[in-house]
């Protein structure tokens, strides 16, 4: 069984851009989200995935990905619910750790969040400078649901990170 342990952040500074090490761009849509598992099919460059990802208990859920051919991820992108999400994601190294850095566009623009990947629930970490407001285990910021919802509920947040100095 695999399992991720990640937190989520408001960015609030384009610093991340002068510390990136990469930048992909990811399409991503859902083929079932609901409490209990969410089934995200994506294109990251030119490598199609599946992933399917279990119930958060705190910080923490169940997640398997597997490499598909890119013409199947094309395919079943199609048969996705709601829109597909469209981002540009940099890989920001910082003090040891490996942060993403997700600039959303389209509808889902001027929408940027940051996220750190743990190997364990209660690990520390030194908050890069780019970050603001945590948002880990707020569901109105999960990928899944803002392909259904939009960020219409979440645009005051973003609008205060972004007065953020």
């Amino acid at each position: 069984m695999a399992s991720e342990t990640e937190h989520k952040y408001l960015v609030i500074s384009d610093e991340y851009l002068s510390l990136a090490k990469s930048s992909h761009i990811i399409e991503q849509g859902y083929l079932n989200r609901d409490k209990r598992r969410t089934v995200r099919v994506r294109i990251l460059d030119d490598k199609g995935f599946i992933t399917i990802k279990g119930e958060t208990v705190g910080d923490t859920r169940e997640e398997y990905e597997y490499r598909i051919p890119l013409d199947d991820a094309r395919a079943l992108l199609r048969l996705c619910d709601g829109v597909v999400v469209s981002k540009t994601r940099y890989v920001v190294p910082y003090c040891g750790f490996e942060w993403e850095v997700d600039i959303f566009k389209g509808g889902l623009s001027p929408l940027r969040v940051a996220e750190i990947e743990l190997p364990v629930s209660s690990h520390d970490y030194p908050l890069p400078p780019f970050v603001g407001k945590e948002v880990t285990g707020d569901v109105r910021f999960y990928n899944s649901v803002l392909s259904s919802e939009g960020i219409s509920q979440i645009m005051p947040l973003i609008s205060e990170s972004e007065d953020m100095p």
